[in-house]
């Protein structure tokens, strides 16, 4: 195989999915439902009731409790879309922090003070309603970014929502203008302004929290339980295309690799530049002995997309092996280029920067690996590797 075939090999699906401006082909359920295989997987690996949409808006005596309590008893029915954002948002009250582990139900979240932005979207859907405001669900337009767990590469979009404003003397929402409707973001430094974004119908939504809680399940080795949330997925919307890509991932770990690849194949026929089952379709083509037709899939993904996620970061890593730091620190530079939050392309900066004697930038770095932390096993780790370096220089 020629060079970079590693690079792309890696298996890669979507956790929150973007949804552009041109149309979805509408998928018959009858062709979506033949590729299901529910004998190859065991029954009951999730409860029943955990499946049911309603149960990821759910609200628990405790959070009614907190919202008579911090929003109902304070805001005299004329505040409460911003109360409700500071009982839930400001210092003073529940002080929710993003923490991008896993997808948690409203419940979940609450209980933890802790969430994704998928979380923390249901969560405050959950309390809004509970109030009688307004709920818009957003897919917003932005370039994915990217992580890694083993050999799975992870894509993630990004969703947030508006609530509405309630007028208690009619019990209507005011109009959709934007004035009446108030957006909530929860990726940190996001800047709403000039954001785009499309309105999503909730069934999507739940559709795409049932696909992250699919990915999640994957990345733990948990099949059983991967398929139960993907199928979920797929009733729920069944023309969400990352919930397939989902899928056939499922069945190539699996070991159903017939199936897989006409879960693949079913994807592409209604988006023939889709690059995350493109990305997982050369491999499994790969593995299947189909050198030819691997090869050329691969060359259709480089012409879609020249250089893949982590594509930089690798070869930079080489660089480190080779002991080139200086080009090391150039590519890992290119890759923060186009993804400037990555902890992960800030921590392997600050090793390049380390290894050239430039203590200061290195620190710099490290502290940014932390801060743009997604997740709280990172900013340990990343905050014990800062401390090592402040350490150094103290000595």
């Amino acid at each position: 195989m020629r060079p970079g075939w590693i690079e792309r090999s890696v298996l890669c699906l979507v956790l929150v999915a973007m949804v552009g401006c041109a149309a979805t082909p509408v998928v018959p359920p009858g062709a979506a439902r033949a590729l299901l295989r529910d004998d190859q997987f065991a029954a009951g690996a999730v409860a029943r009731d955990e499946l049911e949409p309603g149960s990821i808006f759910a609200m628990t005596a405790s959070m009614r409790e907190y919202a008579q309590r911090h929003v109902m008893s304070t805001s005299h029915g004329f505040d409460l879309q911003k109360r409700l954002l500071d009982a839930l948002y400001s210092r003073g009250d529940l002080q929710l922090r993003y923490d991008a582990d896993h997808t948690r139900t409203a419940a979940q979240a609450f209980e933890a003070r802790a969430g994704n932005c998928m979380s923390l979207v249901v969560m405050t859907a959950a309390f809004a309603r509970h109030l009688g405001l307004g709920v818009r669900f957003q897919s917003v337009r932005v370039d994915p970014t990217y992580a890694r767990t083993g050999d799975l590469t992870f894509a993630y979009g990004h969703v947030n929502l508006s609530i509405g404003r309630f007028v208690p003397s009619s019990s209507q929402l005011l109009g959709q203008s934007g004035g009446n409707w108030l957006t909530i973001d929860f990726l940190p430094r996001q800047d709403l302004r000039g954001q785009r974004f499309d309105v999503i119908d909730e069934n999507t939504l739940v559709a795409m929290f049932m696909n992250n809680m699919a990915a999640e399940a994957l990345a733990r080795g948990q099949l059983d339980v991967a398929y139960a949330w993907a199928r979920a997925a797929l009733l729920q919307d069944w023309n969400l295309a990352i919930a397939y890509n989902t899928l056939g991932v499922i069945y190539q770990r699996r070991g159903l690799l017939d199936d897989a690849e006409q879960v693949m194949r079913f994807v592409l026929g209604l988006e023939p530049d889709n690059v995350a089952v493109l990305g997982n379709l050369a491999p499994l083509l790969a593995q299947r002995g189909r050198l030819d037709e691997a090869q050329e899939v691969q060359r259709r993904l480089a012409r879609l997309q020249p250089d893949p996620p982590f594509a930089f970061l690798v070869r930079g890593q080489q660089a480190m092996r080779d002991g080139d730091y200086r080009s090391a620190r150039d590519w890992f530079e290119r890759e923060l280029e186009r993804d400037p939050d990555n902890p992960e392309f800030h921590y392997w900066l600050a090793l390049a920067h380390l290894r050239l004697g430039s203590h200061d930038a290195a620190r710099r770095e490290m502290a940014l690996a932390f801060d743009y932390s997604r997740t709280s096993d990172d900013q340990t780790r990343f905050a014990a590797k800062l401390r090592q370096l402040k350490a150094a220089a103290v000595h």
